[in-house]
């Protein structure tokens, strides 16, 4: 309630309620606490999922800390595991501003960020001289300059870069904001790309997808998946639809995360593990506690948050924590 009242209301103010530079300047502040952890309190509730032990359930979703830069305050906070990027091969700024979008009455957020990054070789050099206490997942994307007929290489370069550093990786292939990169989803480019990167590693490789897949779509990823050594799926990434916003942004271009994907999301993860035996990472819309117990009763073994933590603040992680305990 504090948070809600006091905190939200003087962050979303800020910087004339410019959504990317609050982002940034909480950014700061976070990676000014990471002597906090010291502190971690996230050791209580254990599980073992794709041969990673989790002290929780409870993870950072992809794309709130892409370079890393808050690492060691996360686990202070309580999440079980903590995924960084989607980190590209080339450093890149990515797509024009403004790029993020606050639909305060949908409890959701649009972004186009466009993977701005500093590199897998600025994150390695970051992870060499961090140390965090919880797994870390790595989230790999496609550059923008490198044209989708040379996606893999660019995908295992830096795999290369940082596979020392990751207790799992994610293959991002379902980011509406980086031109021809869905198409990755296609069972032939697929294919090819996780075979190559699942050669490359011991460590677990999981595929994120996207929403906005038909059934018949997730299957062929799924088959492709079981064939080719994936350990597990990430549902979902944000979608394309607009259906039911009340937003004046609601008709940003870009992906769109929170409360309006809590229904699909969870679709999304049922569906898959009712078709296989693929364990799942839960994201998408947990803005509540039940909305993660309705998310684990669907299949997921884990859960991420990201615009849920943005919208109910740090008190979120404990709460569900104590649900699923």
């Amino acid at each position: 309630m504090v948070y809600k009242q006091v905190v939200r209301r003087a962050l979303f103010g800020m910087h004339g309620g410019d959504a990317e530079r609050v982002h940034e300047t909480t950014l700061n502040v976070m990676a000014r606490l990471s002597p906090l952890a010291r502190f971690a309190r996230n050791q209580n509730n254990p599980r073992t999922v794709f041969g990673v032990r989790f002290p929780n359930p409870v993870g950072l979703a992809a794309g709130l800390d892409k370079d890393g830069r808050a690492l060691p305050a996360w686990a202070a906070l309580g999440f079980g595991f903590v995924e960084v990027g989607t980190v590209t091969w080339h450093a890149q700024p990515g797509n024009p501003k403004p790029r993020l979008f606050r639909l305060r009455e949908d409890e959701a957020i649009i972004n186009r960020m466009g993977f701005n990054n500093a590199g897998a070789q600025a994150l390695a050099q970051k992870l060499d001289r961090t140390t965090l206490r919880a797994p870390l997942g790595i989230s790999l994307g496609k550059s923008k300059v490198t044209p989708v007929e040379d996606a893999v290489q660019d995908y295992l370069n830096s795999l290369e870069a940082l596979k020392d550093h990751g207790d799992y990786y994610a293959i991002n292939v379902s980011s509406p904001n980086t031109p021809g990169l869905r198409s990755l989803q296609d069972r032939g480019a697929l294919t090819e790309l996780v075979q190559t990167l699942t050669a490359a590693t011991d460590k677990p490789m999981l595929v994120k997808i996207a929403p906005d897949l038909t059934d018949d779509a997730i299957e062929e990823v799924i088959q492709v998946c079981v064939d080719n050594g994936i350990k597990g799926l990430i549902a979902t990434n944000t979608t394309l639809s607009r259906e039911g916003l009340k937003s004046v942004h609601r008709n940003e271009t870009g992906g769109l995360s929170g409360r309006p994907l809590t229904q699909r999301a969870n679709d999304v993860v049922r569906f898959i593990t009712k078709n296989s035996e693929l364990p799942v990472i839960g994201v998408g819309g947990i803005a509540t506690a039940d909305d993660a117990k309705r998310m684990i009763d669907a299949g997921a073994s884990l859960v991420q948050i990201y615009t849920g933590f943005i919208y109910e603040g740090p008190g979120l992680v404990s709460r569900i924590n104590r649900a699923l305990r």
